[in-house]
């Protein structure tokens, strides 16, 4: 008995390195580019539309890998889909450190977001399979580290691209290698250790048609996509409002977003178990309401109040992971399927989400005097409201979402 529990402790520890450590190289690829687009933009001479398309067709990449992902878990296995994605982002490191050409160097960059939406239904489903107790608190917990690689991702890499060995620097192919080579780490981990299998029978399987017809699932898709934008839209849009609205420094306005950061990973790593406490649809309504009032209160409070900007985060980083640790318990026989569904769902209206907040900018701008101090200050304050009211949506598509779940005595 004491060896079978022995060899159970080591398995769940070899599943936990895998998953900690495959969110902390997920926040890595994923945050890196920052400081290296201007070089890849220098050496390629790409102009602003080029670089568009470029970013464009990578989270396409991104997007399809999310959907076929679960079908590959189901054909494969969890644990080779897992090591392939981790692979492929290894190897569009080294095609990338040896791109010389535009065309081998795009390719490799949409070898990697293939890995990385590999990786971010991958890592769901792993998360389903085995958090089955205490799992808004482990979801959030490991989305907790995705958050601490995230915000010193930008830090590393424009480090490393300054590191000269035997007089040869770096810079950004060097750097791009170096991080995505860290993915071999959870590999030999993924390696040495077994994952649930998947021994859902086809019969008790939740079929897709069955799926979305379900208002649960459609009202999730809502809660994540509103999240997300109002989650994602924060890194680019926070540091343009200060610096142009109240005139701060790129310094001052770089180290409130780096606050949001910070308020961000805390709360997924400290505020987890109060998921599993308040339920995961009363936490959905609680947070992200929280994020829409902190948000608001920064924007019409005035300058005085921009700290509240920071504290945004604290509510805004609990909704993804309390979503999958939503969906993973509402459909045990099929949350491969309902995280694919959501997160590819979540990814096309993130993108629509971030296209409406320039165009509201730019509306609110021209109304107002485009050319004058004012007019762009309001347009500034619709744009960052914007993202504001995608956290109350948010908020309000979990009361609905209550409402609907306490009438048939499901709330989850």
């Amino acid at each position: 008995m004491e060896k079978r529990s022995g060899t159970f402790n080591k398995i769940y520890a070899m599943q936990l390195a895998t998953i900690f450590i495959g969110f902390v190289i997920f926040g890595f690829s994923e945050n890196i580019k920052g400081p290296a687009i201007p070089r890849i933009q220098f050496d390629f001479m790409l102009n602003e539309s080029q670089l568009g398309s470029l970013l464009s067709l990578n989270a396409l990449g991104y997007l399809l890998a999310c959907s076929f992902t679960a079908y590959l878990t189901r054909i494969w296995g969890i644990k080779i889909v897992t090591v392939i994605s981790f692979a492929a982002m290894a190897m569009s490191g080294i095609f990338i450190f040896i791109s010389q050409h535009y065309a081998l160097f795009s390719a490799s960059y949409f070898l990697m977001y293939i890995g990385n939406g590999m990786l971010e239904i991958g890592l769901a489903i792993l998360g389903a399979r085995i958090f089955v107790k205490n799992t808004g608190t482990m979801m959030n917990l490991t989305h907790g580290f995705y958050g601490l690689s995230s915000t010193v991702a930008p830090l590393i890499a424009t480090g490393l691209m300054k590191v000269t060995i035997n007089g040869y620097t770096l810079d950004w192919r060097g750097m791009y290698l170096v991080m995505l080579l860290l993915s071999i780490i959870p590999i030999i981990f993924a390696l040495l250790s077994s994952f649930p299998r998947d021994e859902i029978s086809h019969e008790d399987r939740v079929p897709l048609k069955k799926l979305i017809k379900d208002p649960v699932i459609w009202l999730m898709v809502l809660i994540l996509s509103f999240g997300v934008v109002s989650e994602l839209a924060v890194g680019g849009w926070l540091v343009n409002f200060l610096e142009k609205a109240y005139e701060w420094d790129t310094v001052s306005a770089s180290g409130m977003l780096s606050a949001f950061f910070l308020c961000f990973s805390l709360a997924r790593l400290l505020l987890g178990p109060l998921t599993d406490k308040f339920g995961f649809t009363l936490s959905l309504i609680i947070f992200s309401g929280v994020s829409a009032i902190c948000t608001f209160i920064a924007i019409f409070g005035g300058e005085k109040l921009a700290f509240f900007f920071a504290a945004s985060g604290i509510g805004i980083a609990m909704i993804y992971p309390t979503v999958m640790a939503f969906v993973a318990r509402r459909y045990p026989n099929g949350s491969d399927t309902a995280i694919t569904f959501t997160v590819t769902l979540m990814g096309v209206g993130s993108v629509i989400g971030n296209y409406l907040i320039g165009a509201v900018t730019e509306l609110t701008k021209g109304i107002f005097g485009a050319d004058t101090h004012l007019g762009l200050f309001r347009g500034l304050q619709a744009g960052y409201g914007f993202i504001g009211l995608c956290a109350a949506l948010c908020s309000i598509a979990g009361v609905i979402l209550y409402f609907y779940l306490s009438k048939r005595k499901e709330v989850i």
